[in-house]
């Protein structure tokens, strides 16, 4: 089940964009884990975030993306609920209410490169993580996804 996030959902928001951060070897923790709780708060009380609750699971939140004027902030799926559908179902409902669609993603998060390819993105522009065409606190290199609904 996809729903709007309720800001009790914020805590297991960021355990679900901390475990990403914790597991992920090239990805630098630059914040506390409170602060992830801040940044999760923040977002869901702006009203950005979907999480998936899968329906029968009985665990609580498996994944959420956090969305606003059509540009995807995040989409994180739980570690142990990858490779589910999880992730596919939060951007089918974003894709759902949109013509078009943009996120970032790292150059070496090449899964989720995959992941948004097999889902009809395309690249639209790097950047160097230092501040060509970069956006990110990281300070990573990145990639622009764009989708565009076809009504051909």
């Amino acid at each position: 089940m996809i729903r709007p996030a309720q800001p009790t959902d914020a805590g297991a928001v960021a355990a679900i964009l901390s475990q990403f951060i914790d597991t992920t070897a090239w990805m630098p923790r630059l914040y506390s884990r409170a602060e992830d709780l801040s940044f999760a708060g923040l977002m869901v009380d702006r009203g950005w975030v979907l999480v998936a609750e899968p329906e029968g699971r009985g665990k609580g939140i498996a994944g959420f993306m956090a969305l606003h004027a059509g540009f995807i902030h995040a989409l994180y799926v739980a570690q142990e609920c990858r490779g589910q559908g999880i992730g596919q179902h939060l951007l089918d409902a974003a894709k759902a209410e949109s013509t078009r669609l943009e996120l970032n993603t790292f150059q070496a998060n090449t899964a989720a490169q995959r992941f948004y390819a097999r889902a009809g993105f395309r690249e639209a522009g790097r950047g160097d993580g230092r501040g060509q065409g970069s956006t990110n606190d990281e300070g990573l290199p990145d990639v622009l996804l764009v989708w565009e609904r076809s009504d051909a």
